[in-house]
């Protein structure tokens, strides 16, 4: 197969180099006098002569004289640009992460009792760290806190054994909505689907084997939160 850059000279690779690095920082061609400036070549017609040559190898394509028309079809760009521009995505990236507090452990299963330190305890090895763009824009990152699940009677709404909720702070949920909740009579903990029912409460799991949780006093429930975001674990398999 020919290689892509074949039958390209110095001024056609700048010319290719510009193009497309232009593109994708605007979203649009450059004009004639732009691109002139970019190889420093103050005739338009001369600019105009290298564009044919492209056009004429399929590297890019116009609409006649129509300014700012350049279609690139072969982004060209060298190997120093090209880890240039995966350096800067790096860095977005890096800049676009933030630390959840991950509070302890929650059952999605049977409540379990849950130490009163586990919900106060955090520190900066101890927090997840997600990157800003995967949330909801409206989601306050100082109302979020992660928890680690234990557990699988939520195995249907594709939560496992180790995986990680992120969760808003809330004291009050909608039906249906999936909350960590503390069953203060029992002093409890655990994560399910939220219904209240006239004078009960129901928790309902998302694993046929499991049984709903039915709460008789909704004043011995306190929801802790709601979950806004899963974050799945991969098994590591051995060998």
């Amino acid at each position: 197969m020919a290689r892509r850059s074949e039958g390209l000279s110095d001024r056609h690779k700048k010319i290719m180099t510009f193009l497309t690095k232009f593109q994708e920082d605007n979203g649009y061609s450059p004009s004639i006098r732009e691109i002139g400036d970019s190889i420093n070549v103050k005739s338009t017609s001369l600019v105009d002569y290298y564009l044919n040559q492209l056009e004429e190898m399929k590297f890019i394509s116009r609409e006649g004289r129509v300014s700012r028309s350049i279609r690139v079809l072969k982004p060209y760009l060298p190997a120093t640009a090209k880890v240039s521009n995966a350096l800067r995505q790096v860095g977005r990236t890096l800049e676009d992460l933030i630390a959840i507090p991950r509070l302890g452990v929650i059952q999605a299963g049977q409540p379990i009792p849950i130490p009163a330190s586990d919900l106060a305890y955090f520190d900066s090895e101890s927090g997840v760290e997600i990157a800003r763009s995967l949330l909801p824009a409206r989601e306050k990152v100082s109302d979020l806190f992660a928890l680690e699940v234990q557990g699988d009677s939520m195995i249907d709404a594709s939560i496992n054994d180790g995986d990680i909720v992120i969760l808003r702070q809330a004291q009050e949920a909608a039906n249906g909505e999936m909350v960590a909740v503390w069953l203060v009579d029992r002093d409890e903990t655990t994560l399910k689907y939220f219904y209240r029912e006239q004078d009960t409460i129901r928790l309902q799991p998302a694993n046929p084997q499991y049984a709903p949780i039915i709460v008789d006093n909704p004043k011995a429930l306190r929801i802790m939160g709601k979950v806004v975001m899963v974050i799945r674990q991969v098994p590591t398999v051995a060998g």
